[in-house]
């Protein structure tokens, strides 16, 4: 709640012995009431004003803080606001929607892969696929680089080369290691909605606010309820 970190990430904190209560050291389990003085590495942690934003991720823009000599997303978006998070990366080579927010809590919801949120994505091909291998790529598809078998998702053909698919996983470079089984190259990969949030009208590089109905639906889907409790 203070944009310190994750849920995850701040247990690892604990677990460091860098996060105080009041001067002491705290221990998992330790309750902060009000009053208490929390601090991370000697600053305080405050609870600040929650941001939730849509961005379009341009094409060569890594999703990344920790790579000094990578185009640095979180630097992209609202540099006046505190400090924001993505919901999910993408590599790379590929565009479109990131949630963007300082709320660690819908983060790890959204996070979770047994939450099954979805994500849809529009994919241009190199060469013209076939409705055989459409179908194959809805049934779930043996990945011999990661030992794992795709979830069943949704494929609708777009044109000869392009086709939409919404995935309820998140498996690293997912689409284009699936298209490579089939010897298909990826010419574009564009995300146009998580969950609930559409990519819409913005252009690469733009920003907008989620509205507040996006924001009301977008915690119903993940589960995380408006005092921040899954």
């Amino acid at each position: 709640m203070c944009g310190v970190s994750t849920r995850r990430g701040a247990d690892k904190l604990i677990e460091e012995g860098v996060v105080t209560i009041n001067g002491k050291v705290a221990v998992a389990g330790d309750r902060v009431a009000d009053g208490d003085v929390v601090m991370v590495n000697g600053k305080e942690a405050k609870v600040k004003d929650k941001y939730y934003c849509a961005f379009y991720k341009p094409v060569g823009v890594t999703c990344t803080n920790n790579d000094p000599h990578a185009d640095v997303i979180i630097d992209m978006v609202f540099k006046h606001e505190p400090k924001l998070n993505y919901a999910g990366r993408l590599d790379r080579d590929s565009e479109g929607l990131l949630i963007m927010t300082n709320d660690g809590d819908l983060i790890d919801a959204m996070m979770r892969s047994r939450n099954n949120h979805e994500k849809e994505y529009v994919v241009t091909l190199k060469e013209d696929i076939n409705d055989s291998i459409l179908n194959k790529l809805r049934e779930g598809v043996y990945l011999p680089e990661l030992d794992v078998t795709t979830k069943k998702c949704k494929v609708k053909r777009l044109g000869d080369k392009s086709f939409d698919i919404i995935l309820t996983q998140g498996l690293n470079r997912q689409i284009r290691r699936m298209c490579a089984e089939f010897d298909l190259n990826v010419m574009s990969l564009k995300r146009v909605r998580v969950c609930n949030i559409m990519l819409g009208d913005l252009k690469s590089g733009e920003s907008r606010y989620l509205t507040e109905e996006e924001l009301r639906n977008l915690y119903r889907i993940t589960g995380v309820n408006t005092n921040g409790n899954n």
